[in-house]
């Protein structure tokens, strides 16, 4: 069976922003055609399915990592913010989208909260994932013959 951990991510986290496109929980709030993915970011996302793009995102990380929370969420999509004259810094990204990422993920039943310690990967968000990841390789392997023999 082909998992998150066997194929590129970028293709994975597109294949599974479709899937999570078909679910009726995954919509985008009113305020995302307008907001800034953090305060290291000048202009807001140019895609119109951002939203479903960093929801898939979100639930590959936590399948990775779980459990993780809203903080190591925002380190992970955060960056560095241009201060003029002065040195970079690193800064974190917006926390309201990785809350409301994981909060409708959670009313999806994709991830479920752990008491104290963050949200893991529920059965059915990890089917999803392994299905998309699946997908990948299957195109993978039509790109590249040679990777047909494993």
């Amino acid at each position: 069976m082909t998992t998150v951990y066997d194929v590129p991510p970028t293709p994975l986290v597109r294949e599974a922003a479709q899937a999570l496109g078909k679910i009726k929980e995954i919509q985008p709030p009113a305020w995302a055609p307008f907001v800034k993915t953090g305060i290291h970011k000048e202009k807001p996302p140019v895609e119109e399915d951002w939203w479903n793009v960093r929801v898939a995102a979100v639930l590959r990380k936590v399948y990775i990592e779980g459990p993780i929370g809203t903080e190591r969420l925002r380190a992970h999509f955060g960056g560095f913010r241009d201060r003029g004259s002065k040195p970079n810094r690193a800064v974190k990204g917006s926390g309201s989208i990785a809350r409301k990422a994981l909060q409708q993920l959670e009313a999806a039943g994709l991830v479920q909260n752990v008491q104290s310690q963050g949200r893991v990967v529920t059965a059915k968000g990890r089917g999803i994932m392994d299905n998309a990841a699946h997908a990948v390789r299957a195109e993978v392997q039509k790109a590249i013959p040679a990777l047909k023999k494993y």
